[in-house]
């Protein structure tokens, strides 16, 4: 029977830490904490658990993630955000894995929460993670602050049932001020990649993204909320690549 280490980073997220605690328990053999010195009670909450508690000074979402990997003690890894838990479903899925597994990672789909309502259209759902894999034949990649997992070549891929339960954002103000965050972040992850913003992708793309999640992907099914989602979906991708050509006019010529 293989052992499984419960890798989490973390900052600030007293709100949801206990709940993504919970449910890794009888899950994991070890839950690892990597916390960027969290300034709420996200460490006390993590200490009244046994866990492994690391405070290391945030590095990049690709790259504390990558560290995390590294500091687990077992091979085989189920990995969470500190606001995503899973749902009972995917915990039993995963409990007969330790038994039987027989592939390199799983996918499993994401539930988005978002003001106290679960998302079930747009880009949101089926929001489709890999998240439980042989860190052998793993690594994260991606530009910040999109990390995703990638396999190794010829890595042989399965899906389990249940969802990664995401709280997030829970007020339009909260989601108004990561919007910021992130397209700034983005912003300059695409700057230091040498990508470009010309105009007709700061119109096109934001234009395209709420026409695809709205529409094409059923967003007005969710209501006023799928609506907002939709319409920020647009708006980061506007000020990711407005923030984008910024940094270009302010580079020394």
């Amino acid at each position: 029977m293989i052992k499984l280490s419960g890798v989490i980073i973390t900052y600030n997220e007293q709100r949801n830490i206990e709940r993504c605690l919970k449910s890794l328990i009888n899950v994991v053999d070890e839950i690892l904490v990597v916390d960027s010195f969290s300034t709420d009670s996200t460490k006390a909450i993590c200490k009244n658990y046994n866990v492994i508690f690391i405070e290391q000074q945030f590095l990049g979402y690709v790259e504390q993630k990558n560290f995390a990997l590294e500091k687990a003690n077992y091979d085989y890894i189920v990995s969470l955000d500190g606001d995503e838990s899973l749902s009972e479903e995917l915990q039993e899925s995963i409990v007969k894995l330790k038994s039987n597994w027989a592939c390199d990672g799983y996918y499993c789909n994401r539930l988005n929460n978002f003001c106290g309502q679960w998302i079930k259209y747009s880009d949101w759902y089926p929001n489709k993670k890999l998240r439980i894999f042989d860190r052998r034949k793993a690594k994260w990649e991606g530009i910040n602050p999109h990390d995703h997992i990638n396999m190794a070549p010829n890595s042989k891929i399965g899906k389990l049932k249940g969802d990664i339960l995401h709280k997030t954002y829970q007020s339009y103000s909260e989601f108004n001020q990561k919007t910021e965050y992130f397209s700034s972040i983005a912003a300059k992850a695409y700057f230091e990649k040498g990508k470009k913003a010309p105009i007709w992708k700061i119109i096109w793309n934001p234009t395209w993204a709420f026409f695809k999640s709205y529409f094409l992907r059923l967003g007005f099914l969710d209501g006023f909320n799928g609506f907002v989602i939709c319409v920020q979906t647009a708006n980061i991708t506007f000020l990711k690549y407005s923030k984008l050509r910024e940094l270009h006019q302010k580079k020394p010529s």
